[in-house]
């Protein structure tokens, strides 16, 4: 098996390019591990029928239905940021993936953030990535406006900016109709519907027997702001989807644009009633109610945290805001503070840092869809305004969002990681693991366990491997009140402390991507330290991410 070198690859800061090649070289020889088989054979196939069959419309199908399979499970997709990429715990297998991209035309960032590797496209080509993402990852709900997922929401949002919308055929049916045909097109993908101008209302259609064909249809026309489903007709093998005037009316500006001139050609040509085609012309016009728009936040940087503040002398606007942002699920206090106008001087709403991570995460683990949607509006706006304030600043606010988004993102059961301690090089494999609370001498105490398989890497082989459960207790310590978290190594485990102790090392590095404090006592005890950033590592797990969020609530000052 042979793999094409990622010449068209970007790499980021951290990420060791040389040795990610030298380790994708020798990939091959790990395929006897069922795990590494499973991740591999898929990106490869897709190369090696890249290679063959060159990028057309069957290809890209076949790649975007397999790589939409990977970032639905730890991938994202972010029209507010403008990103689409998926997550791997291997560098070898992250670098295969961006390959896999690049050959299909779409330019990819490897970059590595605490011992996580993301392979991420931003702009055109994310918008690509999103638009392929959409038109063949997972089914649509039948039945209901909604998308099943909100990373095909989000797909939809960054997929459609490159959306090409456009008519042609003017005409007049055997029935006296006015008629037209409407292209949405992506790409080499074109799909033309049919569109009557009646008096009642417009109607866009597309009917085949082929049903991926329609499904495809409907995609396309979601991706152009209008709700739409494929349908069986009857009992005959003819599919169909079909959209009237409100519906239409609720499309993107140049869908609504393509349709408003066809309408006016007809006035023009005197096929329609002036009447009617004025009222069609202000429905279009008016176009979809959007959400209220967002007043102006200030984001910067102070003393290089990022600061986001709305200021007022109008305590009605401070009320307006502080409850828009409890609608949305924040809390006052511990997501963003309100000081309320005096004296003539300003008042304002400042965004705790917390604040603006949890209503990441609340735009794709909202409760509902509203909480979604509205979390994922806030967000947007943040991000834009950030961006506009320069690189330093748009940085740390895309960071702090992709934090927030990663809570509660993966699972612990069945992760698997390869680490370095020490100079020697240990494979962990979680099983599982929990986070709970308990009362000790008054104070709150927060308890991971994590039960893990850790093995020592000896050349082409794992030996040594050690199965238990680690404890790690969290609790909040010094003036600063502090998130300090202590394990101990156990001296009957095998090897004794010393083992024990890089293996527990292992375990909190390949969870958390950062590696903890080990300290010798002179009385033979092992102590291992963790803080506040393994904290937040942890919170990446579902398992884990709700009770340390509940207990930095009950325990900050």
């Amino acid at each position: 098996m042979g793999f094409c070198r990622p010449t068209a690859l970007k790499v980021g800061s951290g990420f060791d390019l040389a040795g990610a090649l030298k380790e994708l070289e020798v990939l091959r020889d790990r395929l006897n591990d069922d795990k590494v088989a499973r991740e591999v054979v898929a990106p490869t196939l897709l190369l090696i029928q890249a290679e063959r069959l060159g990028v057309n419309e069957t290809t890209l199908k076949h790649f975007a239905a397999v790589a939409s399979g990977a970032i639905s499970g730890d991938g994202y997709v972010s029209a507010a940021m403008g990103v689409v990429g998926l997550t791997s715990g291997e560098r070898e297998i992250a670098l295969l993936w961006g390959t896999v991209f690049a050959a299909h035309g779409i330019k990819a960032e490897v970059r590595e953030v605490r011992g996580v590797f993301y392979v991420v496209a931003s702009g055109g080509d994310a918008a690509r990535l999103a638009r392929l993402y959409f038109l063949y990852g997972p089914p649509l709900l039948e039945g209901d406006e909604r998308i099943i997922n909100r990373k095909l929401a989000e797909a939809v949002e960054l997929g459609a900016e490159g959306l090409s919308v456009s008519w042609e055929g003017l005409r007049r049916t055997e029935g006296g109709l006015v008629a037209a045909d409407l292209i949405i097109s992506e790409g080499d993908i074109k799909i033309k519907y049919n569109v009557y101008v009646r008096e009642h209302d417009i109607l866009l259609q597309f009917r085949s027997a082929d049903r991926s064909r329609v499904e495809l249809a409907a995609r396309l026309l979601r991706l152009a702001g209008v709700t739409a489903e494929a349908r069986r007709e009857g009992g005959r093998d003819v599919w169909y989807v079909v959209a009237t005037s409100d519906k239409l009316a609720a499309g993107r500006e140049e869908f609504r644009k393509a349709l408003a001139e066809i309408v006016k050609s007809a006035r023009s040509n005197g096929w329609v009633d002036a009447g009617m085609a004025e009222r069609w012309l202000d429905k279009l016009e008016r176009g979809r109610v959007l959400k209220e728009g967002w007043p102006k936040y200030e984001v910067g940087l102070a003393k290089g945290a990022l600061m986001v503040r709305f200021t007022s002398t109008n305590s009605g606007n401070i009320e307006r805001e502080a409850q828009r942002l409890k609608e949305m699920g924040l809390k006052e206090g511990k997501h963003f503070s309100v000081k309320m106008p005096e004296g003539g001087k300003a008042g304002y709403v400042l965004i705790l840092k917390e604040g603006l991570a949890y209503a990441a995460r609340l735009s794709v683990r909202g409760k509902d869809e509203q909480q979604r949607r509205l979390a994922a509006a806030f967000v947007e706006y943040i991000i834009q305004r950030a961006e506009k304030e320069g690189k330093d600043v748009y940085r740390k606010a895309e960071e702090i969002v992709k934090e927030g988004m990663s809570r509660g993102s993966q699972k612990l059961e069945d992760f698997e990681k390869k680490v370095e301690v020490d100079g020697e090089t240990y494979v962990v494999k979680v099983i599982g693991g929990e986070a709970v609370e308990e009362e000790r001498g008054g104070r709150k105490l927060l308890r991971i366990r994590i039960t893990a398989e850790v093995g020592r890497v000896e050349g082409e082989h794992i030996v040594d491997r050690v199965m238990r459960e680690y404890t790690i207790t969290f609790g909040r310590y010094r003036r600063e009140n502090a998130a300090v978290g202590r394990a101990y190594a156990n001296a009957n485990a095998p090897g004794g402390r010393e083992a024990d102790a890089e293996r527990l090392a292992a375990v909190i590095e390949a969870l958390t991507g950062v590696k903890p404090k080990v300290y010798r006592r002179s009385d033979g005890d092992i102590e291992i330290v963790c803080g506040r950033t393994h904290l937040e590592g942890f919170m990446r797990y579902t398992e884990l991410a709700d009770a340390i969020e509940k207990w930095l609530e009950e325990t900050r000052r």
